[in-house]
C-alpha cells in the first residue's frame, strides 16, 4: 500500500478508525444493549412468535454482527478506492 503523501495516509486511517468505532458501537448497542440491558422492555414485543429481547440475545446480535462484516468490507473497499490504495 503506497499513499501519495503522509497527509493522505493520516486521513485514510482517521476515516478507517471512525468507521471501525461506529460499527463497534452499533454492535455493542445491539448485543449488550438490546440483548442484556433492554431485554425486559423488548420482551413485550413478539418477533416470529419469540420475545424480541430473547431473539436479540440469541439470534439478532449474530445477524447484526454478520451484516456489519459485509458493511465493513463494502465501506473499506470504497475507502481504498477513494485513497487509491485498493488491491488489484
Amino acid at each position: 500500500m503506497a499513499f501519495e503523501n503522509n497527509e493522505s495516509a493520516n486521513a485514510y486511517w482517521k476515516e478507517n478508525l471512525k468507521l471501525l468505532l461506529t460499527l463497534l458501537v452499533i454492535w455493542f448497542v445491539v448485543s449488550f444493549g438490546f440483548g442484556i440491558l433492554l431485554v425486559e422492555p423488548l420482551n413485550s414485543i413478539k418477533l416470529f412468535g419469540f420475545k424480541l429481547g430473547f431473539w436479540f440475545a440469541q439470534q439478532g446480535s449474530i445477524y447484526v454482527f454478520v451484516a456489519l462484516i459485509f458493511v465493513y468490507v463494502a465501506k473499506m473497499n470504497a475507502l481504498d478506492k477513494k485513497y487509491k490504495v485498493q488491491e488489484d
